[in-house]
């Protein structure tokens, strides 16, 4: 973006003198901008200026969600004359007002918005924005127990690629040194590939392996408080721990559709092929269009089962995630309850308690309709199998 020039001042009707709104983007950058000129492209366009009653109103038009906002204001525009008029207000993706009283007579004030630098996005994980999206068959399909529905979830980080079996041998080994001392060895075709043949146990247990390993605070907790190293009792899920966990399942479905709805794929299309994702092709899936009858992925029908695929190995979404159809089931945080899908929910994180946990995402050895955004799977959570491994996310503001 070119460099914005200064405007002139603009004049309030009442004599106050609203100098051209400064928008703090880092510790070292200032951007001026008049009210209507973007400040930086699909983020932030600069606040409209409205006298309404007794008050001054500033309009963002749309917020940055999980951003945080300041008015502020000075006489002179001197260094270390500004200050703060009102508390700081947290954007969630829509318009968001800020306002301060406004009386005829003030002598000329000059304001400012200030806003925070957004949170670092940890090394192989991508921001999934907050809002609300649609999650729900689509497309025609008649999938039992997944109507459509309205959810919000807040803004989290979702890992790029599911656990490879590299990293989960890195982790176990620090564990078992450090009180872990029953995480499975689990199964990988190659060190490069999704682990599998884990349990919802393993992996919760693993998640606070490496919280601990990396000196961020562990997630789930037993017994009263303890962090949980060992053992299948159902852990307490701390939701503002800065540690790694499991997603839950509407923080998995937002992920994998990238803010699209109405289609099957992450992709924000209605079909897939053998160049999208790793699944089992079948003449019975009309939108599969792999060319494949009845039969796995031809480039890694390797050996024997099970015929997984290098993490990455096809393109991502639009927020930068892969595999997110296919490959592997991930296991999700929440219970498995035929019920729980309840419109204009926020943050859900599925049943109290049940007999199965949640898995998404389809694998190498299940057909196509299987790998859509939309699919639901569950099972014990001490199972294992050749076909489930994980992915990992953060709360984003611990």
């Amino acid at each position: 973006m070119n460099p914005p020039s200064v405007p002139r001042p603009l004049h309030l009707p009442s004599h106050h003198r609203l100098a051209p709104l400064s928008v703090a983007l880092s510790a070292t950058l200032t951007v001026f901008a008049s009210a209507a000129e973007p400040i930086a492209p699909g983020e932030l366009v600069a606040p409209k200026i409205e006298i309404i009653g007794g008050n001054l109103n500033f309009t963002v038009q749309p917020s940055v969600a999980g951003r945080t906002y300041l008015l502020q204001y000075s006489d002179t525009l001197q260094g270390g004359t500004w200050q703060n008029l009102g508390s700081a207000v947290i954007g969630n993706g829509n318009n968001l007002v800020l306002t301060t009283p406004h009386s005829a007579g003030t002598p000329r004030r000059f304001y400012r918005l200030s806003l925070d630098a957004p949170p670092p996005v940890p090394e192989g994980f991508a921001l999934i924005p907050d809002g609300p999206f649609t999650m729900c068959r689509t497309s025609g399909d008649t999938d039992l127990f997944t109507p459509p529905v309205t959810v919000t979830v807040s803004a989290f980080f979702m890992g790029k690629n599911e656990v490879t079996k590299a990293l989960w041998d890195e982790v176990r080994t620090w564990g078992a040194s450090n009180g872990y001392t029953d995480l499975r060895v689990g199964g990988g075709k190659a060190s490069n590939h999704p682990v599998h043949t884990i349990s919802w146990f393993d992996t919760v247990k693993w998640c606070n392996a490496r919280s601990q390993k990396d000196g961020l605070t562990p997630v789930y907790t037993v017994n009263a408080g303890a962090v949980m190293k060992t053992g299948a009792a159902s852990p307490t899920a701390n939701w503002t721990a800065d540690g790694y966990r499991l997603p839950t399942e509407a923080e998995w479905e937002k992920a994998a559709r990238d803010g699209v709805s109405g289609k099957r794929f992450p992709w924000g299309t209605d079909t897939v092929n053998h160049s999208q994702a790793n699944y089992y092709a079948s003449q019975a899936v009309s939108y599969d269009l792999s060319g494949v009858i009845n039969n796995f992925h031809p480039i890694y029908t390797i050996g024997i089962e099970p015929y997984t695929s290098p993490v990455g190995s096809f393109g991502a979404n639009g927020f930068g995630l892969h595999d997110v159809a296919g490959n592997v089931q991930e296991w999700c945080w929440d219970w498995y309850e035929r019920s729980t899908y309840v419109s204009n929910a926020t943050d859900p994180k599925g049943a109290i308690t049940g007999a199965h946990r949640v898995q998404r995402g389809g694998s190498w050895s299940l057909n196509a309709s299987y790998s859509r955004a939309a699919a639901r799977f569950s099972d014990t959570p001490a199972t294992t199998s050749l076909r489930v491994g994980f992915r990992l996310a953060r709360s984003s503001a611990p």
